[in-house]
């Protein structure tokens, strides 16, 4: 309902009640008016007057009250501000220096009602952060308190004025409050520090915990601590306030597990690295609250958070500093989740013994698999290089990680497999997975899942891709692996080949679709351009000399280009449209989709660009070999137009040809890693702690984290 509407409604309430002097069902005696001696005949005109306001002020309250709760019926905000406002005026009004409250008794309805218009005027001043407005408030009633709720939450104004960031508002109603009043919890169990704490305004909190020191451990909603709040919120600047201030003592083993997780969730990895420096037991803690996780797996499923350094550049540091973050403040958060990483998992190798160590990494769920599901590599690099034997741990099914990254077609976790050299022909081992006898080359020959597909453009390109790791992983496995069958059904084995044809079947329709569309668009496209700069050749501008039949401007510059642009385009544009043509007729073959119908579209829209470019620059030339002289800038500015279209053209296919030339050309270095990074020089650290661990272990004795 509109403000309009309200004051009209308004208004026609206050006009029905007023009209009630006409009736003669009324209360009140207006005939007094007229007739002011008409009740008091022996009293004076004033005090007859003394009596007619009395009974007005009465009907006036009556309209304002009806008021309310017309506007409370409604949820009107706007309305219930502006009544309240009445009540309270009508509260405080005096007649001969005396509050009507104190003269006349009022129903339990009317005081109630009064009441309600304070906690909703209160309400609005706290929201909007309005001190002289709740100051005058709560001066103009004595036995109204700070700690009395004002909402249906049982919220005080503190909690309002909090959560709505007014600082001054706040810091001048903690000065009249006392410990108990700052410490209040609403109906869901939240103080005012809770609410503080998800604002995010650090002075808020500060002010409350200067009066009261044991508001950060007063637990909110779901048991959880204000600091726990602001990490959830993702409050960076009060989760360090906090942290500073919470008594972490009085914290529980399952807090400090909580704490930790949530530093991981809102990626406060600086925090996270404290809590662990305070308490390396952490890292084999499991959180009980949330299906017994651990910090490593909550990081394992993080794969943008961690970076491949491992230090801060020297010089990065004072920059993040002077800048509180906004520059590099990503890049030094990947570095410390970096950090955070190699702490849990050394704590992990040193605290735990081999086979609850390994038992550790499988409980909820395989810590590698999660991990490389997620195509978090940094992660895996970190874990393999302390204990590289942990590569080939494998799950119920006799799949280890090599085999996830296959299923799920990632690259960059599959190119580890080359790095381990030698032991790459020990994926051997795991021939088979599960009752249907799947080995690895089995798995690439299944279709990918659709969001895996999706990460290339084009059914086309997407077969192309299959058919790399198919071939890939092909050039991995046993001889015999690649005629073993498994079994689909209970009737039908399969080899990986006649698996891939069955499985891929429905995108090789796709992808010859896809390519005979783009083929057909393209070519009509060439054709065009084709007929063009065909007839340009023969109608040069300016035409011929009568006499000897030759090009009037055959000697200029800008001839010369306009030439030489003309026939490069006829020539791209004729290669293009036989690239084309040749896709059109292609016979689609599984083994096409590799190499062929790829090359042949990348030539094709290569010549169709070439040929855009120089009919573009035979037809700038045009302008300024008839503009050459005089009005130069119109040869320019037509120049200038003409780029729009090759700028659409590029922007608009340069992704689809990049990707067909890293695939068709480059395909080889999707799966080999483009450094080193398992075994390189910067590892050593990491291998040294692998060759102690195992000489400890085998001594029975285990590393402890107070030894370093």
């Amino acid at each position: 309902m509109n403000r309009t509407k309200q004051i009209e409604i308004s208004s026609s309430i206050t006009a029905k009640e007023s009209n009630k002097k006409d009736d003669p069902e009324c209360g009140c005696d207006h005939s007094m008016i007229n007739n002011p001696e008409s009740k008091n005949k022996g009293g004076s005109k004033k005090e007859n007057e003394d009596e007619v306001e009395e009974s007005c002020s009465e009907t006036v309250e009556v309209v304002v009250e009806r008021q309310l709760i017309l506007a409370a019926s409604m949820g009107d905000d706007f309305q219930l501000e502006v009544t309240a406002d009445q009540i309270n005026s009508s509260c405080a009004a005096t007649v001969d220096n005396q509050t009507i409250d104190s003269e006349i008794p009022l129903d339990e309805e009317t005081k109630q009602l009064r009441i309600t218009a304070k906690k909703i005027s209160l309400y609005h001043a706290a929201l909007k952060g309005d001190w002289e407005k709740a100051e005058s408030i709560l001066k103009a009633d004595t036995s109204w308190s700070v700690s009395n709720y004002i909402t249906r939450d049982n919220e005080t104004a503190l909690h309002i004025a909090a959560g709505a960031k007014h600082v001054e508002f706040v810091e001048k109603l903690i000065d009249i409050m006392t410990l108990d009043d700052m410490a209040i919890i609403n109906t869901h169990g939240n103080t005012a520090l809770c609410f503080a704490a998800t604002s995010g305004v650090v002075r808020i909190a500060e002010l409350m915990v200067k009066k009261n020191k044991d508001l950060p451990l007063i637990r909110g909603f779901g048991n959880a601590t204000p600091l726990f709040m602001a990490i959830s919120y993702q409050r960076k600047q009060m989760a360090s306030y906090l942290f500073s201030v919470t008594d972490r003592k009085q914290l529980t083993s399952q807090d400090q597990i909580e704490l930790l997780i949530a530093t991981i969730h809102s990626d406060f990895y600086d925090i996270s690295l404290e809590i662990l420096e305070r308490n390396p037991k952490l890292a084999i803690m499991r959180d009980t609250k949330n299906n017994n996780e651990t910090a490593l797996h909550v990081l394992a499923r993080k794969p943008s958070a961690i970076s491949s350094k491992s230090e801060i550049s020297i010089w990065k540091k004072p920059i993040n500093s002077w800048t509180k973050g906004i520059i590099y403040g990503k890049e030094v958060m990947k570095t410390l989740a970096h950090q955070l990483v190699k702490s849990l998992w050394g704590h992990v190798l040193r605290e735990l013994p081999e086979k609850k160590m390994l038992k550790f990494i499988k409980y909820p769920t395989i810590l590698l698999h999660d991990a490389a599901r997620a195509g978090n590599v940094e992660f895996l690099i970190l874990l393999i290089q302390s204990y590289p034997n942990i590569a080939w741990e494998d799950d119920d099914d006799g799949k280890n990680v090599f085999h996830v990254a296959v299923e799920n077609r990632l690259e960059n976790v599959f190119s580890l497999i080359h790095e381990i050299s030698g032991l790459k022909d020990f994926s051997a081992k795991y021939r088979t997975t599960g009752k249907e006898k799947y080995n690895m080359l089995h798995l690439a020959a299944k279709l990918a899942a659709p969001n895996h597909l999706n990460r290339v453009s084009g059914a086309a390109l997407q077969m192309q891709r299959e058919l790399l790791w198919f071939k890939e992983v092909e050039k991995i496995v046993l001889p015999s692996q690649r005629g073993a069958k498994c079994e689909v059904d209970s009737l039908t084995k399969l080899t990986p080949c006649e698996l891939f044809t069955r499985e891929h079947k429905d995108l090789r329709k796709e992808g010859e679709e896809w390519m005979k569309n783009t083929a057909n668009s393209c070519m009509l496209v060439s054709t065009l351009i084709a007929t063009v700069v065909f007839a340009a050749a023969f109608t040069v501008p300016g035409g011929n000399d009568g006499n000897s039949g030759t090009p009037i401007f055959q000697h200029e510059f800008w001839f010369t280009i306009f030439v030489i642009s003309d026939a490069f385009a006829l020539v791209s544009s004729s290669t293009s449209i036989l690239m084309f043509l040749s896709i059109l007729t292609s016979r689609y073959a599984e083994g096409d989709f590799l190499h062929s119908l790829p090359s042949k579209l990348l030539v094709g829209i290569a010549s169709l660009f070439i040929s855009i470019v120089c009919m573009v620059i035979a037809f700038s030339a045009t302008f300024f070999m008839l503009y050459n002289k005089e009005n130069i800038w119109i040869p320019a500015t037509v120049t200038a137009i003409a780029i729009v279209p090759i700028s659409c053209f590029f922007a608009l296919h340069f992704g689809l040809w990049i990707d067909t030339f890293h695939n068709t050309y480059l395909s080889r270095l999707l799966f080999r890693p483009h450094q080193q990074k398992l075994f390189s020089s910067s590892a050593s650290h990491a291998v040294d702690l692998f060759r102690e661990l195992k000489k400890r272990r085998s001594e029975r004795k285990y590393y402890r984290w107070d030894q370093y």
